[in-house]
């Protein structure tokens, strides 16, 4: 009988910000505990400027005390007393994903080959882009693809049509792979902590992408 590969595993996330006190990673960690969990990864930092706590903690699912749909209500309690925001998700639920790109392949390319390959563990069910250049590419993986071209002039009315896109297709997170537009406010808050920017083009230490991009 061959050996379970550790990675197939389900396991469950928890992800949590909070006003930075003492005593949280022993409180949090031990409601794993009581639970008779296995934590495999734990991450935390604490923001001292803004006096912010910041905490990932994965732990295996195989032989934890509570079912996945008893988890959150469990915890919910232990999150009202610490003032928590938190988030929980099981990594045996994929999300369906929409890749944005715009000229630039590269970071498409990246995703979808990695797909393919089995290093991403990811459903990337399309691809749209604010130019038509790369349908080829995203037929070849297998992916819709959509162009919605942008000018300044028609910019609200273009993110109206890619909302109803994502939302007839039922994307739940968003991967910028080198999208050279600026999302607007009322389009980020459709998809609040799920857009993921894997290009460094927006970061505050580079000039911001023009319209034409």
């Amino acid at each position: 009988m061959p050996t379970p590969d550790p990675s197939d595993r389900s396991t469950a996330v928890l992800l949590i910000s909070c006003p930075d006190r003492k005593g949280q990673v022993a409180r949090i960690s031990d409601f794993i505990f009581r639970h008779d969990g296995n934590i495999l990864h734990a991450d935390h930092h604490v923001d001292a400027e803004a006096g912010l706590f910041l905490m990932r903690v994965e732990w295996d699912l195989a032989g934890f005390g509570l079912a996945k749909d008893e988890i959150a209500g469990r915890f919910e309690g232990l999150a009202r007393e610490l003032a928590l925001e938190w988030r929980l998700r099981f990594t045996d639920e994929i999300p369906r994903s929409a890749i944005l790109v715009s000229r630039q392949d590269h970071c498409l390319y990246d995703l979808l080959l990695r797909r393919r390959a089995g290093e991403l563990n990811a459903d990337f069910a399309l691809v749209v882009s604010n130019h038509p250049d790369h349908a080829g590419i995203a037929r070849y993986f297998e992916a819709e693809y959509l162009s919605f071209p942008v000018s300044p002039e028609n910019k609200p009315a273009q993110e109206a049509q890619i909302l109803g896109a994502l939302a007839e297709r039922r994307i739940q997170l968003l991967v910028l792979a080198r999208y050279m537009q600026i999302l607007s406010d009322a389009f980020v808050q459709q998809f609040p902590a799920r857009i993921i920017n894997i290009h460094h083009s927006f970061l505050p230490a580079f000039v911001a992408p023009t319209s034409a991009a």
